[in-house]
């Protein structure tokens, strides 16, 4: 329970006399700076919320969206958190979820009988130049390519950009991948049994800037992880003087560090709690499978090699979703670098139809199985890029816009 005042939702499908009391002991209890009338009128009779202080001893909020309330009244009152007396019909599950995630974005803690949230806290990094997270509504939407994107946009601005990855097979202390970095050293990687195809390597790899990467455990179902090393891999990162630094999010996990600036990729409906990172967002980019999302960029992911692959190559393409790759005709197609069993069949596959190129995204088992099996097969191994186009804006502006204002 939040220590400080609240502010109480209320309905019209409970009778004033009733609510009265209940409010009357919270403000005795807690401090009550206001109340939000959220709807009903079955036990609320014409005229009562036109003189709410006679019915419910106190000022009601009414006749605006509970939601536009939560907003006004967040800046207005020394509130720390909503406290829900409301209930179905008027509020159905979804919509309390809702309502829930905008108060945690608020900085409000949410209350209700059987649950109580609290708002993700948010370190500093001691960083004083500009910064941007990049998070997303669930796993596999695009975020490392669309902070890679970023950061090579910003390298061509002048600007030094880090990125700051936190991920489930992340390193147990923050670690610094420098540009540069190969097949060699990933396979020397594996070998030690690291995951070898964590975020911050494909920053490294593929984007060619800078990358700390880091690990976290659980996530919350508002983006929180249980436990990570990010605020110490941030401060890491402040350390080595950048122009920019970019937090990237981890499945629907949010960077726990301050940042400025947030760009969330929403990849699927939204509702409840979920909403909250798309509420952080200062700009939305709706991925394919998105419903329509307004104010959005509508972006595709669009596979290509990240370097030549020689004419007349046999071809075996291995993602985690795509089915193909830009120039590429590919004799074996598998988009199961995340499910080793089907796997394994692929690659098979790939040795029975002599494939001489491995062309592979750098994720799930990029490292420790594709390329083993390739070096095993003496084919060569080219990694894929993924690289965000805009469908019907300019992404590039957009994202650029974005950082500046930071």
């Amino acid at each position: 329970m939040a220590r400080g005042p609240v502010i109480a939702l209320i309905d019209g499908e409970h009778h004033p006399a009733a609510v009265g009391p209940v409010l009357d002991r919270l403000d005795a209890e807690r401090g009550l700076v206001a109340t939000v009338f959220c709807g009903g009128e079955e036990k609320v009779r014409a005229g009562v919320l036109d003189e709410p202080a006679a019915h419910y001893g106190r000022e009601v909020t009414s006749g605006v969206r509970p939601g536009d309330a939560l907003r006004a009244l967040a800046g207005d009152t020394k509130a720390v958190a909503v406290v829900d007396l409301a209930d179905e019909p008027v509020l159905s599950p979804r919509v309390r979820l809702e309502l829930a995630a905008l108060a945690l974005h608020l900085g409000l803690a949410y209350e209700a009988p059987g649950l109580s949230l609290r708002p993700p806290s948010y370190a500093p990094t001691g960083f004083d130049g500009p910064t941007v997270s990049v998070i997303a509504t669930a796993k596999r939407t695009g975020k490392t390519a669309v902070a890679g994107h970023l950061a090579g946009l910003l390298r061509g601005e002048g600007l030094d950009p880090v990125i700051v990855c936190m991920g489930r097979g992340g390193p147990g202390v923050p670690e610094l991948a420098e540009p540069g970095t190969g097949l060699e050293r990933l396979l020397a990687l594996a070998a030690e049994g690291r995951h070898a195809a964590s975020d911050h390597l494909e920053g490294a790899v593929l984007a060619g800037v800078r990358t700390v990467g880091c690990r976290r455990v659980g996530g919350g179902p508002v983006g929180e992880p249980a436990q990570s090393n990010v605020v110490e891999g941030a401060r890491l990162a402040a350390g080595l003087d950048p122009g920019v630094l970019i937090f990237e999010g981890s499945g629907a996990c949010v960077p726990p560090v301050r940042s400025e600036r947030t760009v969330c990729l929403v990849g699927g409906p939204v509702e409840g709690l979920g909403s909250y990172s798309v509420l952080r967002a200062d700009l939305l980019l709706a991925m394919p499978g998105a419903p329509a999302v307004e104010g959005a960029i509508r972006c595709q992911l669009r596979p290509e090699p990240a370097e030549p692959v020689p004419p007349g190559s046999r071809v075996a393409l291995f993602t985690t979703r795509a089915k193909d790759c830009a120039g590429v005709q590919a004799v074996v197609a598998s988009a199961a670098l995340a499910r080793r069993g089907e796997l394994a069949g692929a690659l098979d596959r790939a040795a029975a139809e002599r494939c001489d190129v491995y062309l592979t995204e750098l994720k799930g088992a990029a490292v420790d199985t594709v390329a083993v099996r390739a070096r095993a097969e003496g084919a060569r191994v080219i990694f894929v890029r993924n690289r965000p186009v805009g469908l019907d804006s300019d992404l590039d502006a957009a994202l650029l816009g974005l950082a500046r204002r930071g």
